[in-house]
């Protein structure tokens, strides 16, 4: 797996990167040597964010947490990834009936202690809507307006669908999806 370190306001020590590697080289059995990782170390204030985003033959597995001690936010980012992972190949077991290596590499853990429960919730409404052009400031007015954490729409500028979405710092993110 190659990973990318990436600091920002957070000086990252050579055995933070040491730790790190040896950690996520774990989850290698689940990818090979084709996947990317990014981890991202962020210090904003007394608290310190981590980061990790692991991209494979396009699949994305995320994972954010923040508190006081970036060595402890390794123990809490790495068992929501492999959740994540876990998750996906427990869908494609049960659609493909993989071989037994596959099934094998699901059952032994690395930084989870028990199998987590697939409870994915039914889709319980169904919305359709044209897609009008709008320009950002007019989706940014809509957000606030209609008071949800998102909004869908084609951008006047862009020609594209954009999301535009609140985040949890009170500022904006867009989306921008392609074909």
């Amino acid at each position: 797996m190659k990973i990318k370190f990436v600091e920002k306001n957070y000086k990252i020590a050579d055995r933070f990167k040491t730790v790190m590697t040896a950690k996520l080289e774990k989850l290698d059995r689940y990818f090979g040597v084709s996947a990317s990782a990014t981890v991202n170390c962020i210090k904003q204030n007394k608290v310190e964010k981590l980061e990790i985003t692991i991209k494979n033959k396009g699949l994305l597995f995320r994972s954010e947490v923040a508190s006081d001690n970036m060595y402890d936010n390794i123990d809490l980012a790495l068992p929501k990834l492999e959740r994540q992972i876990v998750r996906h190949r427990e869908k494609k077991i049960d659609s493909k009936k993989t071989d037994k290596k596959v099934k094998d590499a699901v059952e032994n853990f690395e930084f989870i202690e028990d199998m987590p429960e697939l409870n994915l919730p039914e889709v319980s409404k169904l919305k359709k809507f044209e897609l009008a052009p709008t320009m950002l400031e007019e989706a940014k007015d809509a957000i606030e307006r209609l008071g949800h954490s998102f909004y869908i729409f084609l951008n006047a500028e862009t020609g594209k669908v954009n999301v535009l979405y609140r985040r949890n710092d009170g500022k904006y993110g867009l989306i921008e999806v392609t074909f």
